[in-house]
Parts: C-alpha cells; structure tokens; sequence
C-alpha cells in the first residue's frame, strides 16, 4: 500500500509537526496566560479521543 519512504516522511512529518506545535505552545502560553486557562484539559481530551479511535478500529476490523 505504501513503500517504506512514504512511511518513514509520514512518520518524520508527524514527529516534526508535533514538536513544532508543542514549541509553538509553550511560547504562546508563557507570553498569553489569560487565553490558556483549562487548554491542558482540551489536549488531554483530543489525545485520549484520537488514541480511543484508533483502537476501537483496530479492535473491530476482521
């Protein structure tokens, strides 16, 4: 379905994607305080649903 280039960039990607965000974060939060109150609950909450998708589609496939 994919060769082992198209993984190995789509997992470098991610990984590279992820950091950025996570730099990008703590910038902004660090200079804007007001704006991320409770967001830590809303990160949490998007990584539990997507982790929770993820195996529920790979518990029910045959």
């Amino acid at each position: 379905m994919f060769t082992s280039g198209q993984l190995v960039f789509a997992l470098a990607f991610v990984i590279i994607f992820t950091l950025i965000l996570v730099y990008s974060y703590a910038q902004d939060r660090k200079n804007q305080k007001e704006y991320f109150k409770g967001s830590f609950k809303i990160i949490l909450f998007m990584i539990c649903l997507t982790i929770s998708l993820f195996l529920i589609k790979k518990y029910t496939q045959n």
